[in-house]
């Protein structure tokens, strides 16, 4: 949504006093008690040269409004996405001018592109030298206006509270995304009369299309004439907190389902429909099944490349709803027979209504000869292995048994992602803190900060590799600092292991700048203060792990895992999804 019309005029008042009543305050105090009234209780920033205003007043707010400094710009962003996927609140940071601004950039699209809600707030030059390249200037809003729901530069103190409520609503609402706000400094020191606003509508912003009675009728009709239903679970259910709406549908109706890496916590792992994971690494069931089922049914997800493989041969057999909030996913990638626009919460629940009882015992029983195949072929091996080095699949297991599979899963990027959200496992919503659409290494460490502080009551437990891990380690601050409890599993295998993967299956094993020489990272969790243990023998595995988690605050387990392991299965990129490969040669 782009709009960045002001906010309308207000009548001035006099530098001696204001109306009666309506007290007279900066800028950046008046930005205070809008995040307070937003609802906001903790803050993810770096201060700098032109929000330094806004950090004074920050001061006088240490008790309602918890700063957590961290120790990259990029990594507020992600702390904010962290807390925001785990909470159901918007993320909310701060930055500077400049190059701060300039380094939530990744941040800001990562939280586009996976539907996360966030408001950051850049600082900005004084609006007198606006385009006279002064110092640490730059156009955030020209820059991140792909990138957003929606961008204001905030000129005028006066469009303070106006801005930020309409910042939050849009966050939040419908879809939900980032949006950036532009503080210029003088805006920031300025005294104005201050009351707080509310936003819940703007004109030609339709958040929440209405459900149409007659779209809920037909996907009733279809579900109750198919014989082979399948249903595909995104991250929709978790925004719209449908998950009780999504298993009554999937549940009276006999559906199976498969969710994709960000649905995963929308239903427990061992609900009976549900068949697993999509896409590239998904499970081999689900998605030679896509290619078999006669109804495709898919709830807040945005059929992208690594769920669809190649588009000419997705699904051809099926005919296809797509229950969804955004009118734009709607025939992006792949044409649809039936779309049902509007918030799944309130679509599932109406289509609930008016479907048939019914029993597809022999469709979903044809999922289990997959689901076999790939268990004997992949899954047992990697997740029992009975000599050798020690293995991804093998340490994620210990660490989801080990928590019950109660605990919170963040990932960074790359095969520690794979192997931990193909085998960790959930039992309760809003459990997954993964970079999807953009694929963000470094983005494990910040997250999990993130996620320690929005579910402060339950276990995070972070999976990365050592490449991801270098990348925003400096973070290690921010947790010595702060003492989140943090639990760090880093995957050790002295490869970019991703990339790796693909240079072995694809680019003839011609290994081009992915082996890594690593530090020690022992004696850098020592630096910061962080207990620490390394294991080698998969006989040390389970009782370290247990260490880690009895362990009050952070901890760092470092895992020497086999250096050339493989994720499996995979559908190569662009292949058919339901020509997934077991093994490499």
């Amino acid at each position: 949504m782009k709009d960045n019309t002001p906010s309308p005029q207000k009548k001035t008042t006099s530098p001696r006093g204001g109306r009666e009543g309506v007290e007279r305050i900066s800028g950046a105090e008046a930005l205070m008690r809008s995040l307070e009234h937003e609802g906001v209780d903790v803050l993810f920033g770096y201060p700098g040269g032109s929000i330094m205003p806004t950090y004074d007043a920050l001061y006088d707010h240490k008790k309602t409004l918890n700063h957590i400094l961290v120790r990259h710009e990029q990594a507020a962003v992600h702390a904010a996405q962290g807390y925001a996927r785990v909470s159901g609140k918007v993320g909310c940071c701060i930055v500077t001018s400049g190059p701060g601004a300039m380094n939530t950039i990744t941040g800001v699209a990562d939280a586009m592109i996976d539907s996360t809600p966030l408001v950051v707030i850049c600082g900005q030059v004084g609006a007198g030298v606006l385009g006279t390249d002064a110092f640490q200037e730059v156009d955030v809003v020209g820059v991140t206006q792909p990138i957003t729901k929606w961008n204001f530069q905030i000129r005028r103190a006066e469009d303070i509270p106006w801005a930020v409520a309409r910042a939050f609503y849009i966050a939040k609402s419908g879809r939900p995304g980032p949006v950036v706000l532009d503080f210029a400094k003088n805006a920031q020191t300025a005294l104005i009369e201050y009351e707080p606003q509310t936003v819940n509508f703007i004109r030609s912003y339709v958040p929440e299309p209405q459900p149409d009675a007659n779209a809920i009728a037909e996907a009733a009709r279809m579900i109750n004439e198919c014989v082979k239903p399948f249903m595909l679970v995104g991250q929709g259910v978790e925004l719209a907190d449908a998950q009780p709406e999504l298993l009554a549908l999937c549940e009276k109706a006999q559906i199976p389902f498969g969710t994709t890496f960000l649905g995963m916590s929308a239903a427990p792992t061992d609900h009976p429909l549900n068949m697993g994971r999509l896409g590239m690494h998904g499970n081999l069931g689900p998605n030679v099944m896509t290619n078999q089922c006669d109804l495709l049914i898919a709830v807040g997800m945005r059929f992208d490349d690594r769920v669809t493989g190649n588009l000419q041969t997705y699904a051809k057999q099926a005919k296809i709803i797509h229950f969804e909030i955004d009118p734009s996913e709607i025939n992006k990638n792949v044409k649809v027979n039936l779309a049902v626009l509007g918030n799944c919460k309130q679509t599932l629940a109406a289509v609930t209504e008016k479907v048939d009882a019914a029993r597809h015992e022999q469709w979903i029983a044809g999922f289990k000869p997959y689901a076999e195949k790939e268990f004997n072929k992949v899954i047992e091996p990697a997740l029992y292995p009975k000599d050798g080095p020690l293995l991804m699949g093998e340490v994620v297991r210990a660490v989801t048994e080990a928590s019950n599979n109660e605990a919170i899963l963040v990932t960074d990027v790359g095969q520690n992602q794979m192997f931990g959200c193909r085998y960790f496992k959930f039992t309760k919503p809003h459990s997954v803190v993964t970079s999807g659409g953009c694929g963000t290494m470094g983005f494990g460490i910040p997250a999990a900060i993130g996620a320690t502080f929005g579910a402060p009551d339950r276990t995070v437990c972070m999976f990365c590799g050592d490449g991801g891990f270098q990348m925003t380690i400096q973070e290690l601050g921010t947790i010595m600092e702060q003492q989140c409890p943090v639990k760090m599993i880093l995957m050790n295998n002295n490869f970019l292991g991703n990339v790796r993967q693909w240079q072995y299956m694809f680019f003839n094993k011609r290994y081009s700048f992915t082996p890594m020489v690593n530090p020690d990272f022992e004696k850098i969790a020592e630096g910061y203060g962080i207990p620490c243990r390394t294991v080698i023998d998969r006989k040390d595995l389970e009782g370290a792990v247990r260490e880690m988690l009895d362990t009050k605050g952070p901890y760092l387990l470092q895992c020497a895992v086999m250096e050339e392991d493989n994720v499996l299965p995979m559908t190569p990129p662009g292949g058919n999804v339901d020509e997934m490969l077991l093994e490499v040669k």
